[in-house]
């Protein structure tokens, strides 16, 4: 195998560049992936691409096999998808996904990867770590036959939570975005879709995953009496003013955080590599291809990045291809 490899890093704050890097000998618990595709989600990543995380997060926030610390120099980046080229023999040639940044090729410990299951495609298998974060999510909030629910905040995790969602018996789902772009996006995942000013309200359930202080307004707006707002926002260095002196008490309104770096304590003999597992086997839905919505070559990610960053590039998940060596 080819021991040297290209990666993506951060220079800082709103610049970044590809730089080539030596790779170590694999040892006897390692894999050799060559990467396929990995993914840009516009959350988390182009934050840390802005330089928004706040120094009181940085060790939080790494990523499992980031190089550098924040703000820059950084590698990150946790959506690959490759295939091994060395390894374990129940490893070599299989597709396998890996929290691993945006990299050529890569040497990681065997049980940093997972195989992708044979009837999910390896350019959808880069959705596994935000499918993933839906699936802890919903065990979070535990839905029930028959709720009304809404999703605020139509972006790559709350489509994926909201793609979930449409698979449960008997609820009124909707997905709630101020880009009306979005409708076309909830029709392929099978919910409904409304504007804020027009969305149903009387809501068992609010999800929230707008990262704005408006989006978890409103969907405090939308819970019926006893309701329940999950938020999965992460707001970086950005304080939220909401409105707890109306309604808020006397309605007796819940907020829960859900963050998928700790497996749900509604699931405490599920582990990490279960949850990813889950999120592996959704995949095989065909309808979840409405989450990715561009590709660019490895090569063209330092000009594609502050693109994506700055809106330029309207995505939920932009793909990145590598090319066949």
């Amino acid at each position: 195998m080819n021991r040297t490899a290209r990666a993506f890093w951060l220079d800082s704050p709103g610049r970044g560049g590809i730089r080539e890097v030596d790779l170590p000998e694999p040892g006897d618990d390692d894999v050799a992936v060559r990467s396929l595709y990995s993914g840009v989600s516009r959350g988390t990543e182009t934050l840390v691409f802005r330089g928004g995380v706040p120094e009181n997060q940085h060790a939080a926030m790494r990523a499992p096999f980031q190089e550098g610390d924040f703000p820059g120099p950084v590698k990150y980046g946790y959506l690959n998808v490759g295939v091994v080229e060395e390894g374990p023999a129940h490893l070599t040639g299989r597709t396998v996904f890996c929290l691993y940044p945006h990299q050529t090729r890569y040497v990681v410990p065997a049980a940093a990867v997972t195989p992708v299951p044979d009837d999910v495609p390896a350019g959808r298998a880069v959705l596994a770590g935000t499918v993933e974060t839906a699936v802890n999510a919903l065990w979070d909030a535990a839905p029930l036959i028959g709720d009304r629910i809404a999703v605020v905040g139509g972006g790559m995790v709350g489509c994926s939570v909201a793609a979930l969602l449409a698979r449960f018996p008997g609820v009124r789902v909707q997905l709630v975005d101020s880009d009306p772009a979005r409708e076309s996006t909830a029709r392929a995942l099978g919910v409904g879709f409304a504007l804020p000013e027009d969305a149903l309200g009387e809501c068992d359930l609010v999800v929230h995953a707008s990262a704005t202080e408006q989006g978890l307004s409103r969907a405090l707006e939308l819970l019926t009496a006893e309701g329940t707002v999950i938020e999965l926002s992460w707001y970086g260095d950005r304080r939220v003013a909401l409105p707890l002196g109306e309604a808020f008490h006397s309605r007796r309104l819940v907020i829960r955080s859900s963050q998928v770096g700790t497996v749900s304590p509604a699931r405490p003999g599920r582990s990490y590599a279960d949850r990813l597992a889950v999120a592996l086997d959704l995949l095989a839905d065909p309808a979840l291809d409405a989450l990715i919505t561009g590709e660019s070559a490895f090569a063209d990610l330092p000009e594609v990045m502050p693109r994506l960053a700055s809106g330029d590039i309207p995505a939920l998940c932009h793909r990145i291809r590598y090319d066949a060596p």
